[in-house]
């Protein structure tokens, strides 16, 4: 494997990694339809602000969202929304596993 090659896996496994936790899931599905604040996000996951803008770092820093301030709000859109197209291929797989445990199973 080339230096170049090796660069790449590490920035899409960095990108999966920030992407691998249901709360992070929780809210590029949620900005899929559409800009929110940080207020928003915070009241409709039920954790603590800290907590909800740490996530919102990680999804940031891995080039997933960018922020916008406007006032004392800051609001959060997908910078990148071809990663709903990832969701869709995690969605099929998981069914596919899921039919055949159930196949198994029977």
């Amino acid at each position: 494997m080339t230096a170049a090659t090796l660069s790449r896996y590490k920035v899409q496994a960095a990108i999966l990694k920030a992407l691998a936790h249901p709360t992070r899931l929780f809210i590029v599905d949620e900005l899929s339809r559409g800009e929110r604040c940080v207020n928003d996000l915070t009241e409709m996951i039920g954790v603590e602000m800290p907590t909800v803008s740490r996530h919102l770092s990680q999804l940031k820093h891995a080039g997933i969202l960018e922020d916008e301030k406007r006032g004392v709000q800051v609001f959060y859109r997908l910078k990148t929304p071809c990663v709903m197209n990832f969701f869709q291929c995690v969605a099929a797989v998981a069914s596919e596993e899921s039919s055949a445990l159930v196949r198994r199973a029977a």
